[in-house]
């Protein structure tokens, strides 16, 4: 198509812009409950839409980074959503620690892949159809502040889906990956606190009337995972364990944080129950637990609208030369949940494209950055 070729050489001739945006997107800190820093980024992202003609406002969140809301054309017709988030998932100081670098190819830093990358390919892929007069589809930008936690502190799902309604798509720019594949369901998430009450005593002097909060959290943790079930695909993982003081001392307090990877969300409720059960058992006479739930997020529902999307997607990449996708389905969540929902026609996992995100050894392919922008052009040009 011509209009594609048009969009494609806006897209070559701005590469160098995109990896300078790139680069200072990842040296920009938004790591986890950093919300002056992230609406900083926030207000920087405003300003190329707004260049680029697009209309923004903010979605105040008292504790949490409010949400971006950018806009093209005439928003009471069907519209089209590009969506994704702003924080990552690292401490405060580590751009500093690991500067974005670009080596054999590949980029690293934090949120390279996950996902400024997918920011810049939205806003460029934006950009190349203003520029060749794009009025297809009025296109309306979501991107919220504190994904990576689960919007624990902020009204931002509720906003997400007050935002969506009238959407006709929603393409989410999350973390692409390396073997093709265009996400169309996700695993829903719980994750929850247990902690453990004793008694400290010392263990030379007193030592039977200590109450070991870690031998009674240490039953808890087998038996929650013991919960995960291959099967119904619902696993369970202890990531993380404190307790005690010293040595010489009776364990007095012991917590665990728990994630729960849910393939069924309507089964839930059942696994909740497992899990109050597990904390209702004592092991240790003259401990007691607590149980405190931290983050709830949906399942990404597999809808057969998504999967005509899908295949629209995948034969457009075909014919442009951009490679071979497949529908994925992951345990990772993502905000993409929120959209089908409500019944919109959803596609996660549109970014740039690499692996390892969440770690130090995260990267993201360079060349990617270009091709998924150019495929984006491509399916908003097509998009029946």
């Amino acid at each position: 198509m011509k209009e594609n070729k048009a969009a494609y050489q806006v897209v070559d001739e701005c590469k160098k812009e995109m990896i300078h945006l790139w680069e200072e997107l990842v040296t920009m800190e938004s790591g986890l409950f950093c919300k002056t820093e992230t609406d900083a980024i926030s207000r920087r992202i405003a300003s190329f839409i707004e260049k680029i003609g697009g209309r923004t406002r903010g979605i105040s969140m008292d504790d949490a980074p409010d949400v971006l809301i950018g806009e093209f054309g005439d928003m009471t017709q069907p519209f089209v959503v590009l969506t994704g988030h702003m924080d990552t998932i690292f401490k405060k100081g580590t751009p500093e620690e690991r500067p974005f670098r670009i080596e054999d190819g590949k980029a690293f830093g934090p949120g390279v892949l996950d996902m400024k990358g997918g920011i810049v390919i939205l806003l460029y892929a934006l950009l190349a159809l203003q520029k060749i007069g794009y009025k297809k589809y009025p296109i309306k930008v979501i991107l919220v502040g504190d994904e990576e936690v689960g919007h624990q502190k902020s009204s931002a799902i509720s906003a997400i889906q007050k935002e969506a309604v009238g959407a006709k798509a929603a393409f989410n720019f999350e973390t692409g990956f390396v073997d093709g594949g265009i996400v169309v369901k996700r695993k829903g998430l719980y994750q929850f606190m247990v902690e453990v009450f004793g008694k400290g005593a010392h263990v030379g002097n007193d030592p039977e009337n200590g109450r070991s909060a870690i031998k009674e959290i240490a039953y808890k943790v087998l038996d929650i995972e013991a919960l995960t079930d291959w099967q119904q695909g619902n696993t369970f993982n202890v990531g993380w364990i404190e307790g005690g003081t010293v040595p010489n001392a009776t364990p007095a307090y012991a917590k665990i944080v728990c994630d729960l990877r849910c393939e069924n969300p309507d089964t839930l409720p059942q696994i909740k129950q497992s899990i109050e059960e597990v904390v209702k058992k004592t092991y240790v006479e003259g401990t007691s637990t607590k149980l405190t739930p931290l983050i709830e997020a949906k399942a990404m529902k597999k809808l057969d609208a998504s999967m005509e999307l899908f295949e629209c997607v995948k034969k457009i990449s075909e014919q442009e030369g951009f490679g071979t996708l497949y529908p994925k389905e992951v345990g990772g969540v993502s905000d993409s949940a929120y959209f089908t929902d409500l019944g919109i026609p959803t596609l996660c996992a549109m970014g740039v494209q690499g692996g390892r995100n969440h770690t130090i050894e995260e990267f993201a392919i360079v060349e990617t950055l270009f091709s998924r922008t150019k495929l984006l052009c491509a399916v908003l040009l097509a998009l029946a």
